[in-house]
C-alpha cells in the first residue's frame, strides 16, 4: 500500500504525500557519457556546469583530515551535488572513510538506496536533515524498514513537541512498534532556521517529551551555524565552531540532568552524538580546538558539512579557502558586447548564463559570480542571460590572468557563482573533468543529479 493510500483515523496524522522515486525521470548516464566523454569543453552547449573531480576529491580528503584533527566522526551532507559519484568521494577518500550521510529531501534517501550505496555498505547511516513533516511519516517509516533490511540506519530530526505526538500516533497504529532514532535540532546562534536554544523553556519541554516517549530513542543533538558563512577569518569561523560545540554539549548536559533526576528515565545505552558543522566552521576544525573542548564533552563529537567538495565565491570570501580549491564553475558564452556602456565608460558584455544557470544567491561580494582568468564579474542577471562588467584589478582573485583580460563576442568564459548548492540545482547533468589526468578541459565523465522531493 502506498503512503498516500494509507488509511488514517488519527487527527494527528494527515493524508500522506508520497515521493514518486519510481517514476522520477532522469537522463541516462551512459547515453550522456557516450555523447560527451572525450570532448573538449569548447564543444559543449552552454551554459554548462563543470566539476573538476580531482579538486572535488582533494576537498573531501581535506575535510576528513579536519574531522580527525577535531577527534570527531564525519557525516557528509550530499544535498549540494545529489549524485552517487559525489557521495562515494565524500565518504571514501585517501585520508579516511565514513559511512554516514545527511540528506535534505526524502528523494535523496530513495535515490541513495536505489543507487546501491547502502547494499554495498558505502552508506550505513542516514539522517533526514529537516524537521519531520507529518505528511511524510509514512514514506520515512517505509524507508526505515528498507534501510534496516540492508543493515543501514535511518534517523530523523525534530524540533517541536507536536512532532513527538505525530510519531507516537503513527506507532499506535502498528502491530510491531519501533523507536525512531532522533536528533533534536539545536539553535546555536542568530541564524533563525530550524532548532531551539538549549537554555530555553521550549527546549526543556521538547526534551522531556522525547525522553518520556516510548516511540523515540534520542540519538543526539544536531546544530548548524549557517551564520558562519559571514566569517571572513579563521578566528571568526573557529569561534562559530566553538559556539556549535557548546550549544549541543549544553543540550546533552540538560538531557543527562533530566534523566538523572527523573525516576523511570533509563540511562542512555550509548553516549549522545553531538553533531556540529557548516563548511566554514568545519574548515576551522583543528587539534587545538579539540584540546579546548574534549574534556568537557557529554557525548561523542560528529562533524558535518556539505558545500565543501564544491566551494564557491561565498566560501572564498571567508578566507578559509583559495580559488584553486573551488571544484565547480559554469561555462558560458559571450553573446553580445557593449563598448563604453558601463560605469565610468567601461565595457559590458552579455553571456548566456542568467538566473536559472547561476541562481540569484548573493553574498558579501558584489554580483552573482566572478569569471576565472578574466577581471569580469556577473553583475546583473535575467532569466536566461547575464551582464558581465569589468572589475578593478584589486578585486580580481580568480587568476592567473588569461591573455589581456578582454572579452569579445563568441568567447567562452568560466564563472564561479556565489553559492554552488543552488547553482548546481539548475542543471540536468554535470560535465566532469579531471585536472590530475589532463588539463581539466576534457570531459571524463557525466554525473546525473537526483531531482525532486
Amino acid at each position: 500500500m502506498s503512503a498516500e493510500e494509507h488509511p488514517q483515523t488519527n487527527p494527528l496524522i494527515p493524508k500522506q504525500s508520497r515521493t514518486p522515486y519510481h517514476i522520477s525521470g532522469k537522463p541516462e548516464k551512459q547515453d550522456l557519457v557516450d555523447e560527451y566523454k572525450g570532448k573538449n569543453l569548447d564543444a559543449l552547449r552552454t551554459p554548462a556546469l563543470i566539476i573538476d573531480r580531482a579538486v572535488f576529491a582533494r576537498n573531501c580528503a581535506k575535510m576528513h583530515e579536519h574531522a580527525k584533527a577535531l577527534g570527531a566522526q564525519f557525516r557528509a551532507h550530499v544535498k549540494s551535488h545529489k549524485t552517487p559519484e559525489g557521495t562515494r568521494l565524500q565518504l571514501l577518500s585517501n585520508a579516511n572513510e565514513t559511512h554516514s550521510i545527511v540528506v535534505s529531501t526524502v528523494m535523496e534517501v530513495c535515490e541513495v538506496f536505489r543507487a546501491g550505496l547502502m547494499a554495498d555498505g558505502t552508506v550505513k547511516d542516514v539522517l533526514y536533515g529537516l524537521p519531520m513533516a507529518p505528511n511524510k511519516i509514512a514514506d520515512l517509516s517505509a524507508l526505515t524498514d528498507e534501510l534496516s533490511a540492508v543493515g543501514a540506519s535511518m534517523r530523523i530530526l525534530i524540533d517541536h513537541p507536536d512532532q513527538v505526538k505525530v510519531i507516537e500516533a503513527w506507532e499506535s497504529t502498528k502491530a510491531n512498534h519501533r523507536r525512531w532514532s532522533v536528533f533534536i535540532k539545536v539553535d546555536c546562534g542568530s541564524h533563525r532556521r530550524a532548532g531551539l536554544k538549549p537554555n530555553s523553556p521550549a527546549f526543556d519541554y521538547l526534551l522531556r517529551a522525547v525522553l518520556a516517549s516510548s516511540s523515540i530513542s534520542l540519538y543526539g543533538f544536531y546544530t548548524h551555524a549557517g551564520h558562519s558563512y559571514a566569517s571572513t577569518s579563521f578566528a571568526e569561523a573557529a569561534d562559530h565552531l566553538l559556539s556549535e560545540v557548546n550549544a549541543v554539549n549544553d543540550a546533552a548536559t540538560a538531557a543527562l540532568s533530566i534523566i538523572a533526576n527523573t525516576p523511570g528515565f533509563p540511562e542512555p545505552r550509548e553516549a549522545f552524538v553531538l553533531s556540529v558543522g557548516a563548511t566554514p566552521t568545519a574548515h576551522a576544525a583543528t587539534s587545538e580546538l579539540k584540546a579546548k573542548v574534549e574534556s568537557g564533552l557529554n557525548g561523542t563529537l560528529e562533524l558535518h558539512a556539505g558545500n565543501y567538495p564544491l566551494l564557491d565565491i561565498q566560501q572564498l570570501n571567508t578566507s578559509l579557502i583559495t580559488h584553486s580549491d573551488i571544484a565547480q564553475r559554469v561555462l558560458a558564452t559571450v553573446i553580445s558586447y557593449y563598448p563604453g556602456r558601463g560605469e565610468d565608460g567601461s565595457d559590458e558584455a552579455m553571456c548566456d548564463a542568467g538566473a536559472l544557470a547561476m541562481s540569484k544567491d548573493t553574498g558579501p561580494r558584489p554580483g552573482y559570480g566572478d569569471v576565472i582568468g578574466k577581471p569580469w564579474r556577473l553583475s546583473r542577471v535575467a532569466q536566461e542571460h547575464g551582464i558581465l562588467t569589468m572589475m578593478s584589478p584589486a578585486s580580481f582573485e580568480l587568476g592567473p590572468l588569461q591573455g589581456d583580460g578582454t572579452l569579445k563576442l563568441g568567447d567562452m568564459v568560466q564563472i564561479v557563482g556565489q553559492h554552488a548548492c543552488l547553482t548546481l540545482a539548475g542543471y540536468p547533468w554535470y560535465y566532469v573533468v579531471d585536472s590530475d589526468v589532463s588539463d581539466g578541459n576534457v570531459v571524463v565523465d557525466v554525473w546525473v543529479p537526483w531531482k525532486g522531493w
